[in-house]
């Protein structure tokens, strides 16, 4: 893989020319960045970003006013290869908060290992209505410890308004969810995203994850797209290599909460 050419064309299809990851959200380009303004309960944020030095505080300073103003948290996603190369100490002296790295691993699914099936005893369910998105949930909540109300809204409104954009399973065992994907088809792109990779602690290191990431990238082979793409934790990393993902860049979600920061 031609790293240097890849990830120009990832920063072209997904971050410049970013679509509205589901219904209610728009795309807006203005002062140097493209933002995502989603729907109430959905995700916004800045994908992308065109800064030099002399222009990055006033854009931060833009952005933050205008979100305020809707009274939306939003996030920042920073890629390692952004600038200005201080656009993160800048984004902290702002008042953001940085979460956990990840790593942005792309692989052409003509490379990718595919033929991975799931362990004995676990199948693997599509999610298409309001009760799979709710084992979805239930799923992330209980691998990650933390709240999906937000992702629970933005998926049924994917799997409801636009279904031919959006990809989500369930791996089940015994009759329970023990773990649970998505993958986001952006139309006129030639990547897809993997997301949301969860697998309950007891089910752990089985090959459940393995069998998502294989499942998924056989759709994605299947409907036309060229890569895959995920934004992955320390945890997967080992994981997608082996499956035959290539690290290109970091990417660091810089979160502001705006009611935080009225209440300070």
């Amino acid at each position: 893989m031609d790293h240097a050419a890849v990830l120009a064309l990832f920063d072209r299809d997904m971050r410049e020319g970013a679509r509205p990851d589901g219904p209610g959200a728009r795309i807006e380009r203005v002062g140097g960045v493209v933002r995502q303004v989603g729907s109430e309960k959905g995700w916004s944020g800045i994908v992308w970003s065109d800064l030099d030095e002399a222009r990055a505080d006033g854009a931060i300073a833009e952005q933050i006013r205008y979100f305020t103003g809707l009274g939306r948290d939003f996030e920042w996603k920073l890629y390692g290869h952004d600038l200005p190369e201080d656009l993160g100490e800048r984004l902290r002296t702002a008042g953001f908060k940085a979460a956990p790295e990840e790593t942005l691993m792309v692989a052409e699914v003509a490379d990718l290992t595919l033929d991975v099936e799931p362990p004995e005893g676990v199948r693997i369910v599509p999610v298409t209505d309001r009760e799979g998105v709710d084992l979805v949930a239930d799923v992330h909540e209980k691998a990650f410890g933390t709240d999906s109300t937000r992702m629970r809204h933005q998926l049924l409104a994917q799997v409801t308004g636009d279904p031919e954009h959006v990809v989500a399973v369930v791996a089940v065992a015994d009759g329970e969810p023990v773990s649970a994907a998505r993958m986001e088809l952006v139309a006129g792109t030639r990547f897809a995203g993997l997301w949301g990779g969860g697998t309950v602690e007891s089910w752990r290191g089985r090959g459940v994850y393995r069998a998502l990431v294989a499942h998924r990238a056989r759709v994605a082979a299947d409907r036309g797209y060229r890569y895959v793409q995920v934004d992955a934790l320390a945890t997967s990393r080992p994981i997608l290599a082996r499956l035959g993902f290539e690290l290109l860049t970091t990417t660091t979600p810089y979160e502001y909460a705006v009611e935080a920061r009225a209440a300070a």
